[in-house]
């Protein structure tokens, strides 16, 4: 009786550290690069320095570089493979981590590059870009509405 009180136990706690282990879902696109605080008027942007420009256009390409390549499967940040229909298994997962590192890699480059080049923009065309690409994330939060 004792050996069943102590096996039944001993499963117990081993069920309970497995459950315990599981790994939490990765969201497909990164939630802390994928979103954008505020759009803006033309007329606001003119207003401002470069400097804030700069950061205001970096920010834009952050969420594009975050969201453009998962379109086909979802525009909004959160969402998981299994939300989507995408098979959680190792494979899957491997693939999804080593994306988001390349893209990590990628945007510390691109971020850098843009610090080093973009201060010599024309502002006129700083604000254009910016303008753009918050016309591209209007369209894109429309995309599956």
């Amino acid at each position: 009786m004792k050996k069943i009180i102590f096996l039944s136990l001993f499963m117990l706690f081993a069920v309970g550290n497995m459950n315990a282990q599981a790994k939490k879902p990765i969201s497909i696109i990164n939630t802390s690069g994928a979103a954008l605080k505020k759009f803006h008027e033309k007329s606001e942007l003119d207003g401002m320095q470069k400097g804030a420009l700069l950061e205001l256009y970096i920010e834009r390409i952050k969420v594009l570089v975050n969201t453009l390549p998962y379109i086909a499967l979802t525009n909004k940040p959160g969402v998981t493979m299994a939300d989507v229909g995408v098979p959680d298994n190792a494979e899957n997962n491997k693939s999804l981590l080593a994306q988001q590192a390349n893209t990590t890699t990628f945007l510390n480059s691109t971020v850098d590059f843009q610090r080093l080049m973009t201060p010599y923009a024309d502002k006129g065309n700083l604000i254009s870009s910016i303008l753009y690409y918050e016309n591209m994330l209007r369209e894109l939060n429309q995309l599956n509405e």
